[in-house]
């Protein structure tokens, strides 16, 4: 063993952070070095999928047990301290101390900030006090998911769901009530799932309404309608609805307010911006949703709270925290959820940038919507698909994709993703060797149909 034991300590027990503890410990173990991993966490719950809460919901995943990848046990097994319930307030990053709501001070030589991203909760949604009311919440924690699961189960046949936001996770729940037998609304104060271009995003909200969702577009709320504690409905500009029980899912903001005073440049948001190696600062690391994270096909810093970024990120940051070399090189803004409900099922992809992104990085983009199937037509397998593609018109490299369509389409957009991530230009995409079967495909794939008309434009 080489020097003294290197106190390490991490703020936040879930993705990036223990992948982040267990990392450290394998490559110290390597180099000969001794480590001692804290991690603490003001949850009671570590190591789970936040991804899957909307399918706990709807009842496809049977137990919260299911979502927990890591129990506390099995990391305190691994040689971490592990702490939860215990909430940081402050750092000095000066003195190398870290200070908790009970009045505690932990030293570090070594500090992990991997504290997330909880979800934004409008004043509209809670009591004076800050509480929320009775049936009302968002869609964070295993916490959420387990209460959400409680009010689906008490509320009666006939009742009303009002979900407020219709990205992912506002179509993912919008689907979880549904799939209970609940009545739907869905409010957003701009589009459906206006991280797509419009001519996809209006696709997805034909599938909500298809599907029996009350989809009202520009929709800015303004209030609750109470009656006694417990919600009855919700006021927007220009209307109102009742409401049984009201999901919040307008978006999360990092959790870094306990680093203020220490310098560290944040974002305008509150994100952090390590390097590829997760370094903010001398004995400063930061990993998952409390950061941003470096789109590579144009060089901006964006806000992509993910749990595939938060592992990678977690992971190269335990590994050059102990001495290692592995990096986290940033993304190409890829993601994908579905909305299923009955006889309406979309899955909805996107990687690359969008109009407005390529507009703002100075690219001269060519765009088009490709329609096809996402098998031979002839099999029954075959569900319709529409695929857009843009590409810069002098260079001819690919910029964006994005696909909605029926089962199996939304996985095409990982081809998509390759390409981009390796600089590759539209006809990479358009000539490249994918597989083939009727069951699978057309034999011009439809995605590189989409691709090959793009080039013939350029």
């Amino acid at each position: 063993m080489s020097g003294a034991e290197r106190r390490v300590v991490v703020v936040g027990a879930d993705g990036a952070g223990m992948s982040a503890a267990h990392q450290a410990l394998r490559t110290a173990a390597r180099h000969g070095e001794r480590l001692a991993v804290t991690v603490l966490d003001r949850g009671h719950h570590t190591s789970y999928s936040a991804c899957g809460i909307p399918y706990w919901m709807s009842g496809d995943v049977p137990t919260q047990q299911d979502l927990v990848a890591r129990t506390a046990a099995e990391h305190r097994e691994a040689g971490i301290d592990l702490r939860l319930g215990v909430e940081v307030v402050g750092a000095d990053l000066a003195a190398r101390t870290v200070t908790t709501a009970d009045g505690d001070e932990l030293g570090y030589d070594e500090l992990v900030v991997a504290t997330g991203a909880p979800a934004v909760v409008p004043d509209w949604a809670v009591r004076p006090d800050g509480t929320a009311y009775d049936g009302v919440g968002v869609v964070k924690t295993l916490d959420d998911g387990a209460a959400w699961v409680e009010r689906f189960a008490a509320a009666g046949a006939g009742a009303h769901v009002v979900v407020v936001g219709a990205g992912y996770v506002g179509v993912e729940v919008a689907e979880a009530a549904l799939a209970r037998g609940f009545g739907v609304t869905v409010l957003t104060r701009t589009r459906g799932m206006s991280m797509l271009e419009e001519e996809l995003s209006d696709r997805v909200n034909a599938a909500l309404v298809d599907a029996g969702v009350e989809l009202v577009l520009g929709a800015e709320v303004t209030g609750l309608e109470v009656d006694g504690d417990r919600v009855s409905g919700v006021r927007w500009e220009g209307g109102r609805g009742d409401a049984d029980l009201v999901v919040v899912a307008i978006g999360v903001r990092p959790a870094t307010d306990f680093l203020a005073g220490n310098g560290l440049e944040l974002s305008e948001g509150g994100a952090l911006r390590p390097d590829p190696h997760g370094r903010v600062a001398d004995h400063v690391w930061a990993a998952g949703d409390c950061c941003e994270v470096r789109r590579r096909i144009d060089d901006q810093w964006v806000f992509r709270p993910l749990g595939t970024h938060a592992a990678k990120m977690g992971r190269a940051l335990g590994d050059s925290l102990a001495g290692g070399g592995l990096t986290f090189d940033g993304m190409v803004d890829t993601s994908i959820t579905r909305f299923s409900a009955g006889d309406v099922h979309v899955e909805i992809a996107r990687t690359g940038l969008s109009r407005a992104d390529a507009a703002a990085a100075g690219h001269d983009a060519v765009a088009l919507v490709t329609e096809g199937t996402t098998a031979t037509g002839y099999m029954p397998e075959a569900e319709p698909i529409a695929i857009w593609v843009m590409a810069d018109r002098v260079t001819r490299r690919l910029l964006g994709v994005q696909v909605v369509g029926g089962h199996g389409a939304g996985k095409r957009i990982d081809t998509s993703a390759a390409v981009l991530w390796a600089g590759g230009s539209v006809d990479d995409l358009a000539w490249m060797d994918l597989a083939y079967a009727p069951p699978f495909a057309t034999t011009w794939e439809v995605l590189q149909i989409a691709a090959r008309r793009v080039a013939e434009r350029l």
